[in-house]
């Protein structure tokens, strides 16, 4: 069994961190190099940037921070937001990411999961999936644009696609959870995780140690990635992690 990931995670707007609920009502939380910076001294296993502004402005920022980054940290870190085209993931990956985050993109245009994979590795492919439970349907829905535009499309089903196209991991939100901090969605979790056999990145709800425990053992998680109890000093990576070991979890 691989060992289980914490992946701090770093909503980035004009160069700084920020983070809200449910997607909405944003408050600075940090500088990202910063941020990073320390989440890898304190044993943190990889970093999420999610660029959420969408503006040309936002994309230059975003590849500096990228840059400086990358001259801080040891450990992985993923980028997304923006990212529509084969060039966009390069010119990234040459900033010093080492992995790309797909979502509205990859939605309108599966394709370029396919294309993505095949130049750069599937290692190298992260989807990120938006989900939402649709109780007309009885099941989750994809939604794109920052959460904003619901797709039609089922969430399982996606990941499958996704999966097919060449996708390294699956990085998946539940919207109902987000920034709830009352647990991750374990049924969701659970589903995707049964549905595909690359690994899922859980986010959204994380609250306390019991959260990520749950999410592990019975969402199945591969990953478990959280924003605001990392920033605002809630729970510490290293305390996370003596935790999830002391209750027989595998971490890093």
């Amino acid at each position: 069994m691989l060992a289980k990931r914490i992946i701090p995670c770093l909503d980035v707007k004009d160069g700084r961190v920020v983070k809200g609920v449910n997607f909405v009502n944003l408050r600075d939380a940090g500088d990202p190099v910063e941020l990073a910076a320390l989440y890898d001294r304190e044993g943190a296993d990889e970093i999420v940037f999610l660029d959420i502004s969408a503006s040309n402005e936002g994309r230059a920022t975003m590849i500096e921070v990228v840059r400086q980054t990358a001259g801080e940290i040891a450990i992985p870190f993923t980028v997304g937001g923006g990212i529509s085209q084969v060039d966009d993931m390069k010119r990234i990956l040459r900033a010093g990411a080492d992995k790309i985050g797909i979502n509205t993109a990859a939605v309108l245009n599966p394709q370029l999961i396919s294309d993505g994979a095949r130049r750069f590795g599937s290692q190298c492919i992260v989807v990120a999936v938006d989900a939402k439970f649709n109780p007309e349907w009885g099941e989750w829905e994809v939604y794109t644009h920052g959460g904003r535009k619901a797709s039609g499309i089922k969430a399982l089903e996606w990941v499958k696609e996704a999966e097919s196209r060449g996708a390294g991991e699956i990085l998946l939100t539940s919207m109902d959870a987000d920034g709830t901090k009352d647990g991750f969605d374990l049924p969701l979790t659970r589903e995707v995780s049964r549905s595909v056999t690359i690994p899922v990145i859980a986010s959204g709800g994380a609250g306390k140690p019991d959260d990520f425990y749950e999410v592990f053992t019975e969402g199945l998680a591969d990953a478990a990635l959280a924003a605001t109890i990392f920033h605002y000093k809630e729970i510490a990576v290293p305390d996370l992690k003596r935790d999830l070991k002391s209750r027989g979890v595998e971490i890093r």
